[in-house]
């Protein structure tokens, strides 16, 4: 009665609105949850201790939350002593009211106490956390009953609610027409700022951006109201590519909307098939979490899974693994969780964090394990980084057009044996690669090395050139240097044997061997000629006055030589005559 009264007296014009959000947005609140507004706030508040739950019908997280907020409501009012009251208020209805409350983002949990703001909940969304919460700031008003709330299932064993760790959901709309944006130096700063946004850089002379075209389009199209897909024209709008260090066309760039590193360049494939599975990549959740049953299952589906293994209670070790996700682009995913038996599984402490590199289908043994250091998390967050990164690959795969940026221009420059063959011998060369790699793994080998096969039919131009194989031929490339190997350390061509192979890596690792360099005197020369002139272009353009004023220096220096130089010979109708320019010049002083 006191709810079903309080919701009859909301004001007419608010109860048609709600009703009407309630509908088209599938709302986080049902009848039996009290929903508070500006206008009963501060007087339904004002006696004991409440718990409220700021929440926009729109938000995912939201709607995520709406089980266990539910099932909170329902546990506190089974007890006849309480000590808290539950209530709710919809920011969609009350966006005014929400921000002068301090609420950034939903759902946000604020404790009250007779009316005062206590503190905002900021643990994960647990249900036994937050029993535990409610049970430690309740005030009961006498001696209470045995409550008839179900006891939690144990902290390992409960399912933890991630939503709290993600950004909040945006309220602008995101690409809700389905085309691309064009943005200019006005309108591109205000775009990036919030985020979730994959930008193209162009030049409207450029071949390959001519063929990107009609894709990009296309993907526009796919992602309406999911990911903003937008353009910049380089040749109208020189300056701000050269701030974004664009030094090529296309060049794709994914802005995530944090201040920090927000800008990732995309380096995959251009085909609409691989352009469409990044971006719904991109749109999906930044971690998974992942029960105890299904780690087989995951582990054989991917070629590389990252499982993070947390308490209960570790939040920030959590956050860092989440905010550094994005680098990945969802490639390889990210699972978490809390069970016990995983721990177990893997022989590792649980009470102690850590992120686990699953490669090869290898559920049993991880091939990398991270653990978090005491470090600052300024350190803690590029250590994490630079792990991820360097772990993205597996030890074994197939090096084709899909595959191969992702490969040979892996930021953390892996060492990539090739092994090439005909169509028809392609099945018996992946197998011997395949042994190959397996017993580099087995016996501890570097990880940053990765066991290609290429088929030679349709990289027959390209293998010939770099590495001078036609046909048949093992070399191992390090492609961040365009140098190659194509002998192991007893001095023979390199084998596709675990032998011979083996030896060839670990002499490209130690140094031992001789290398050859992928292109000829005059490529490496122009390459180096344009790297010195880009890096020059960068410079002016980051630092436009100091440029300036270097060039006024240099004019200056030169003026100032060409006058005591030259100018002063000319002027001097007397200089390098010997003593007969001596003796005149005396005589002159004398007249």
């Amino acid at each position: 009665m006191r709810l079903a009264s309080l919701f009859l007296r909301l004001p007419h014009t608010l109860l048609v609105t709600s009703l009407a959000l309630a509908t088209a947005a599938l709302p986080v609140q049902s009848t039996e949850l009290l929903v508070l507004t500006p206008d009963n706030f501060k007087g339904t508040t004002s006696k004991g201790v409440w718990f409220i739950e700021y929440f926009s019908p729109y938000c995912r997280h939201c709607r995520n939350f709406a089980p266990t907020w539910e099932q909170l409501v329902k546990d506190v009012e089974a007890q006849e002593d309480a000590g808290v009251h539950l209530a709710q208020v919809n920011c969609a209805v009350n966006g005014d009211f929400c921000r002068e409350s301090g609420v950034d983002g939903y759902p946000q949990l604020n404790l009250y106490k007779d009316g005062k703001f206590v503190k905002t909940f900021d643990e994960v969304r647990d249900p036994a956390i937050l029993h535990k919460f409610l049970s430690d700031h309740a005030q009961p008003t006498g001696t209470p009953v045995a409550a008839k709330v179900t006891t939690p299932p144990s902290p390992a064993e409960t399912p933890v609610t991630y939503d709290k760790l993600l950004p909040p959901t945006s309220d602008i709309p995101i690409n809700p027409t389905g085309t691309v944006l064009s943005l200019n130096e006005k309108t591109f700063y205000d775009a990036i700022s919030h985020g979730h946004i994959f930008i193209k850089f162009f030049a409207p002379w450029c071949g390959h951006c001519k063929k990107l075209a009609p894709l990009w389009v296309e993907l526009a199209r796919h992602m309406k109201d999911k990911l903003t897909i937008a353009e910049v024209n380089c040749e109208d709008h020189g300056a701000l590519c050269r701030t974004q260090d664009v030094t090529g066309y296309p060049m794709l760039h994914y802005y995530s909307g944090n201040k920090k590193d927000s800008k990732t360049e995309y380096t995959g494939g251009r085909k609409i098939e691989q352009l469409k599975a990044f971006a719904e990549k991109l749109t999906g959740p930044a971690v998974q979490e992942l029960k105890p049953e299904d780690l087989s299952k995951v582990v054989n589906e991917h070629p590389v899974v990252y499982l993070m293994l947390h308490p209960v209670s570790v939040t920030k070790e959590l956050q860092l693994v989440v905010d550094n996700s994005k680098i990945l682009f969802g490639s390889p995913p990210i699972y978490v969780s809390s069970a016990t038996r995983l721990f177990e599984h893997f022989s590792l402490d649980p009470a102690k964090p850590a992120l686990l590199a699953l490669k090869d289908h290898d559920s049993d043994v991880p091939l990398m394990v991270h653990t978090f250091s005491g470090s600052s998390v300024v350190e803690q967050k590029e250590e994490l980084r630079l792990w991820l990164l360097a772990n993205r690959l597996p030890t074994m795969m197939e090096l084709d057009s899909d595959t191969f940026q992702d490969v040979m221009n892996a930021p953390h420059k892996p060492i990539v044996l090739i092994a090439a063959s005909p169509e028809g011998n392609i099945a018996e060369t992946k197998k011997s690669v395949e042994d190959i790699a397996r017993k580099w793994r087995a016996n501890k080998g570097a990880t940053n090395v990765v066991f290609t096969w290429m088929n030679s039919d349709k990289w027959v131009k390209w293998l010939k050139s770099m590495y001078g194989i036609a046909g048949t031929g093992v070399v191992v490339a390090d492609h961040s240097r365009l140098v190659y190997y194509d002998v192991d350390q007893y001095g023979g061509k390199i084998q596709l044997s675990p032998t011979s192979a083996h030896s060839a890596v670990n002499g490209v690792i130690a140094g031992t061997i001789p290398y050859k360099h992928s292109e000829n005197m005059i490529e490496r020369f122009a390459r180096y000629v344009n790297g010195k002139l880009v890096s020059l272009e960068q410079l002016i353009a980051r630092h436009p006055w100091r440029f300036v004023s270097a060039v006024v220096i240099v004019l200056i220096l030169v003026v100032w030589f060409i006058k005591r130089i030259i100018w002063d010979e000319l002027d001097d109708p007397y200089r390098g005559r010997g003593q007969d320019r001596l003796t005149t010049r005396k005589t002159a002083r004398l007249d």
